[in-house]
């Protein structure tokens, strides 16, 4: 179940081991992976990555709040390659809830687990907090802050963006 506009996505569900499609370059190496899983909270969705996140940043847009049930998400992107379903694909679901990307979630539990975004080609944004270890992938930036909710003002000084700043279409 994919209504995916202006790009494509693999069958649904993903098989194990297997990785979402997607086309475009990377733009060179990412750097590689220790040994990075993740999952869902009840646990029948597992992930591993093959390679480290980079780009990694709160999103306040309202609809992460929304998805999230939080005042913002923490996303980190990796090559879609590398994103490697290892146990529970049947239980990945898929939405295109805005025409230029598709968020996929388990359906178990309703976890975010990633987004996979037109003007990113052959990359896929993972939720850092569903990692084993989401203290090893700090956020760099915010993003979509004219949207944040004001009760829940960051309490850092990372760069902020009112839109989507470097990751938006160029």
């Amino acid at each position: 179940m994919v209504c995916y506009r202006g790009g494509r996505l693999a069958a649904y569900p993903p098989t194990p081991n297997s990785t979402l499609s997607g086309s475009g370059s990377w733009g060179g190496a990412a750097p590689r992976a220790l040994d990075m899983r993740g999952g869902c909270a009840c646990g029948r969705v597992r992930y591993r990555l093959a390679s480290t996140p980079v780009d990694t940043g709160w999103c306040h847009c309202r609809l992460c709040q929304k998805v999230a049930g939080a005042p913002a998400l923490v996303f980190g992107t990796v090559p879609i390659g590398d994103f490697l379903i290892e146990q529970g694909a049947e239980q990945i679901g898929a939405i295109s809830l805005v025409d230029h990307g598709v968020r996929q979630f388990a359906r178990c539990c309703g976890t975010p687990l990633t987004i996979q975004v037109v003007h990113q080609p052959g990359r896929i944004d993972v939720t850092i907090a569903s990692l084993d270890d989401p203290a090893a992938v700090p956020p760099g930036f915010h993003i979509w802050m004219a949207s944040a909710i004001p009760w829940a003002e960051p309490g850092d000084d990372l760069p902020r963006f009112d839109d989507a700043g470097r990751d938006g279409p160029d």
